[in-house]
C-alpha cells in the first residue's frame, strides 16, 4: 500500500485529481442475479447505487462471493473509465487479527477469577507461529488458550483486513456520476443438482413424479432476494477455472435420446430453469425448490440382462428390474430433465409409499426413452452356455449360445436379453426368437417366460469374415 500511495502522489503532482477511497453505499444490492450451472460455477451481477465526484478515485463493493474468479470481473457504470481493480479476501478473524500485530503494541487484559479484578499491561507481538508470544516489560510470555479470563485490546482493524470479501476498483469518473454500477463475475461455492421422486404404480401402468433443485451456498456470502436461474446442460471450460473437476453422470437410463419440441427456455443450447420468484440463498445453506410434478406419467416394468462377450457361466445371473417410461408430452411428462437420482417408490399393501431402487440419469431430452435400473430380480435369472464354437475360415469362427431363462414368479414375464459385441464383423446367423438390433454394437431379443417356467433363447453367431 506505500509504493502505490507514493505513486499516487506522483499521479497528483503532474496536475490529476487527488484520490479518494469511496465505499459503494452500504454494499446493499438495488438487484443481484444469479445464473448457476452444473460445474461449481456461477455467474453473479449486482447492481448498486454509485454517486461518484469528478475524478479518480477507489470503489469498494463489499459482499462479493468469497470464491470469486477476478479475472472474469466487467464492472459498468456510465461515464466511468476503470483503471484498476483488486479483491481483498483477507478477512477479518481473531487469528488474522494478531498476526497483523506482529511487530506491534496490543493491550492484555486478565481477570482474577477469585475477586473478579482486572489488570492491563501493554503488550509487544512477536510471533503468532504455533501460539502468541509476546513480549510484557522486560519479560517473554505465550498467550495461553486454557479459557482463562483473559482478553486482546487491539486499537483498530488493519486496513488491510475486511470484514467481508470485497472488490475494489480504480475508476477515473470524467464529470460527477449519480447511477447504477453493474459489477458482473464468475464464482466457483454455488451449485445445484435435481433429485426426482417417483411413485410407480404396476398395476395401473402410472409414475407420478416430482424433481426438486437442491441449491447449495458456500461461497462464502450470502445473496439476499436473489433473482435465481439454473443451466442445464455440461458448459466447457478450462481446467483452470473450475479446477480441473468434472461432475460424470451415468447415461445407462435413457435408452433413446428423444427430439420433441418443448416450451422450456434456452440458452444458446442448454436449458434454463428460472426460479419463479426471488430468494435468498445464505452461505452454507442448501435449500430445495420444486421444478417437475407430473402425476399421470405412462410407465411399465421389464426385466433386462446383458452381455459383453462369448461363453458359459456355471451360476445363473438375476436379471435387471427396469421401470421404463417416455419423457414425452404423449407419456405424461415431455420435459427436458436436468441430470439427477431418480429414487422409485411403490406403495405396500396398505397404500405406504416404500423405496424399491434408485437410478441415475443425465441431461434428458424431451421425448427420450428412459428404462431405470431399480434393482435386480432373484426369481427371474438367466444362464448363458456357449454349447459350441465351429472355425468356418482363417478369420471366422461360429459360436452357438444358448441361454436359459427361469422364472420363479407366479405371473409370466418377457426377459430383453441384450448381447453386446456385435458390430460389422460380427452377424447373427440363427436365432430361435427374433431379435432387432438396437444400436451399433448391440442386438436384443425379448424372451417370454411363463409363470414359474422356462425358456431357451438359442444364437448362432458368427465373429469375423
Amino acid at each position: 500500500m506505500r509504493s502505490k500511495s507514493w505513486l499516487l502522489v506522483g499521479l497528483c503532482s503532474t496536475g490529476l485529481v487527488s484520490i479518494t477511497v469511496f465505499a459503494a453505499g452500504s454494499g446493499e444490492d438495488k438487484q443481484v442475479s444469479l445464473t448457476i450451472y452444473n460445474r461449481d460455477l456461477a455467474l453473479v451481477e449486482h447492481v448498486r447505487p454509485l454517486t461518484l465526484p469528478a475524478g479518480i478515485q477507489r470503489v469498494e463493493f463489499a459482499g462479493v462471493s468469497a470464491q470469486i474468479l477476478p479475472q472474469t470481473v466487467s464492472f459498468e457504470a456510465a461515464n466511468v473509465e476503470l483503471l484498476e481493480q483488486n479483491f481483498d479476501y483477507d478477512l477479518l478473524t481473531p487469528a488474522k487479527l494478531m498476526e497483523k500485530a506482529i511487530g506491534g503494541k496490543v493491550r492484555v487484559v486478565r481477570t482474577n477469577p477469585a475477586t473478579g479484578a482486572e489488570t492491563s499491561e501493554i503488550a509487544e507481538v512477536l510471533s503468532t507461529t504455533g501460539g502468541t508470544v509476546m513480549r510484557i516489560d522486560n519479560r517473554i510470555e505465550v498467550l495461553r488458550d486454557d479459557n482463562l479470563p483473559a482478553r486482546v485490546i487491539f486499537d483498530k482493524v488493519p486496513e488491510n483486513l475486511r470484514a467481508r470479501p470485497t472488490l475494489s476498483v480504480l475508476v477515473n469518473a470524467a464529470q460527477p456520476v449519480s447511477g447504477d454500477a453493474r459489477l458482473t463475475y464468475l464464482t466457483h461455492g454455488l451449485t445445484w443438482n435435481a433429485d426426482y421422486v417417483a411413485v410407480f404404480d404396476e398395476r395401473n401402468g402410472q409414475l407420478a413424479m416430482q424433481g426438486w433443485i437442491t441449491l447449495s451456498n458456500r461461497s462464502g456470502t450470502g445473496f439476499a432476494h436473489a433473482r435465481a436461474q439454473l443451466v442445464a446442460g455440461d458448459i466447457n471450460v478450462t481446467q483452470d477455472d473450475v479446477w480441473g473437476e468434472r461432475r460424470s453422470y451415468g447415461a445407462a437410463a435413457p435408452r433413446t435420446a428423444g427430439n420433441q419440441a418443448n416450451d422450456r427456455q434456452k440458452l444458446a443450447d442448454y436449458y434454463l430453469y428460472p426460479l419463479p420468484q426471488p430468494t435468498t440463498i445464505a452461505n452454507n445453506q442448501t435449500k430445495q425448490v420444486s421444478f417437475l410434478d407430473s402425476t399421470n406419467a405412462k410407465a411399465t416394468k421389464g426385466y433386462e440382462i446383458t452381455y459383453a462377450s462369448f461363453g458359459s457361466q456355471e451360476d445363473p445371473m438375476p436379471a435387471q428390474v427396469r421401470v421404463r417410461f417416455s419423457n414425452s408430452k404423449e407419456g405424461g411428462l415431455g420435459e427436458p430433465l436436468p441430470a439427477g437420482v431418480v429414487r422409485v417408490y411403490a406403495r405396500d399393501s396398505r397404500g405406504q409409499p416404500q423405496f424399491i431402487g434408485e437410478d441415475m440419469i443425465g441431461h434428458t431430452s424431451a421425448g427420450s426413452e428412459i428404462a431405470l435400473r431399480i434393482g435386480d430380480a432373484f426369481d427371474v435369472t438367466v444362464t448363458p452356455t456357449l454349447s459350441q464354437t465351429t472355425k468356418v475360415t482363417k478369420r471366422a469362427t461360429d459360436y452357438v449360445m444358448t441361454y436359459l431363462v427361469r422364472n420363479g414368479r407366479p405371473t409370466p414375464v418377457v426377459l430383453t436379453l441384450r448381447q453386446r459385441g456385435l458390430d460389422r464383423v460380427n452377424e447373427v446367423r440363427a436365432e430361435s426368437i427374433k431379435g432387432r438390433r438396437t444400436d451399433a454394437y448391440s442386438f436384443a431379443w425379448d424372451v417370454p417366460v411363463p409363470a414359474n417356467g422356462e425358456t431357451t433363447l438359442s444364437l448362432t453367431i458368427r465373429s469375423g469374415w
